[in-house]
C-alpha cells in the first residue's frame, strides 16, 4: 500500500514539532526517515499508525485518510514497532507475539492453526524462536527487540512501520532484522539512526531538520557530505559500498571540526 503526508503540521503543548511534511511513499517500498535527534522523525510515524494525530494536514495510506477507518482497519492495515513499548505482563515471548494476532479477531487461541503458524514465521524471522517460552521480563533488551518485531511480522501488515529497530541490537541482528523487514515485500516506513543501514537498506531516504524535510532521494543523492556537515553537523568521506554499490560513510568529526 502506498503512503502519503500531506502537508502534515504537528503540535504539541504549543510547540510545532513537524512543519508542512508533503512525502509520497510508493506500495512495496522500503524507505528511511533520517535526521538528528529531535527532528521530528518519531513524530511523523507515530501521525502513521496513530499515536499521534495531525495537528493540520493529512495522512493517507492507499489513498484513504487513515483518520476516516477504524482503529482495528488501520491496525490490519499498518503495524508499528515503536521505541516506547512498556510490557509489564508475564507473559511468555510467544504469548507476546500472539498478540499480533489480535487485529485479526483473535489471540492467545490454541486451536487456531493459521495464527501460530504465522506467529511461528514471525519468530523465525525475527530469530525469536528459541525465546518462545521465556518469561518476556526476563529477556535482555536485545532479545525483547526481536521479540516486539516478531509481533509486528504477526499483524501480517500491508504497512510495516519501525522506529528505531537497531537500538539494542547486536550487528548480527541489525541486519537480520531489516533483511526480514524487506523480504516481507510490504510498504516499510523506518526512522533510523545508522546512515550505512539505511543506504543499504532503503529505497529512499528523507532527512527531516527541525522538523522540515530538508532532502530527499536515493541514498546516493541524499548521502553526501553537505547533507553530513549541514544536518549531522560532522564530516565525512563517501566511499561505495563494493557489493552493493551504495555510498557508505567513514566519518571524521576533525575533518568538520
Amino acid at each position: 500500500m502506498r503512503v502519503e503526508y500531506d502537508a502534515v503540521d504537528v503540535t504539541i503543548d504549543g510547540a510545532t514539532i513537524v512543519h508542512d511534511v508533503t512525502v509520497s511513499i510508493p506500495s512495496g517500498h522500503f524507505v528511511g526517515i533520517v535526521g538528528p535527534n529531535g527532528s521530528g522523525k518519531s513524530t511523523l510515524l507515530r501521525c502513521l499508525y496513530r499515536a499521534l494525530t495531525p495537528s493540520a494536514g493529512t495522512v493517507r495510506v492507499d489513498g484513504v485518510d487513515n483518520l476516516t477507518v477504524s482503529m482495528r482497519l488501520n491496525a490490519l492495515q499498518v503495524a508499528a514497532f515503536t521505541q516506547d513499548s512498556p510490557l509489564q505482563f508475564d507473559f511468555t515471548a510467544a504469548e507476546v507475539v500472539a498478540t499480533g494476532r489480535l487485529p485479526h479477531g483473535r489471540a492467545f487461541s490454541r486451536d487456531r492453526a493459521h495464527d501460530h503458524l504465522v506467529c511461528r514465521e514471525a519468530m523465525l524471522l525475527a530469530d525469536a524462536q528459541h525465546l518462545s517460552e521465556r518469561s518476556f521480563l526476563s529477556l535482555s533488551g536485545g532479545e525483547r527487540q526481536r521479540v516486539l518485531i516478531a509481533r509486528a511480522f504477526a499483524q501480517e501488515p500491508k504497512v510495516l512501520v519501525l522506529d528505531e529497530p537497531t537500538n539494542h541490537l547486536d550487528v548480527h541482528h541489525q541486519y537480520a532484522v531489516l533483511s526480514a523487514a524487506k523480504k516481507l515485500g510490504v510498504t516499510v516506513v523506518a526512522a533510523l539512526h545508522d546512515l550505512n543501514l539505511a543506504a543499504q537498506y532503503c529505497d529512499q531516504l528523507f532527512v527531516l531538520g527541525a522538523g522540515r524535510l530538508v532532502c530527499s532521494g536515493t541514498p546516493a543523492e541524499v548521502i553526501t557530505v553537505d547533507v553530513l556537515r549541514r544536518w549531522f553537523e560532522i564530516g565525512g568521506h563517501i566511499i561505495t559500498h563494493p557489493r552493493l554499490g551504495v555510498p557508505q560513510i567513514i566519518f571524521d568529526e576533525k575533518e568538520y571540526r
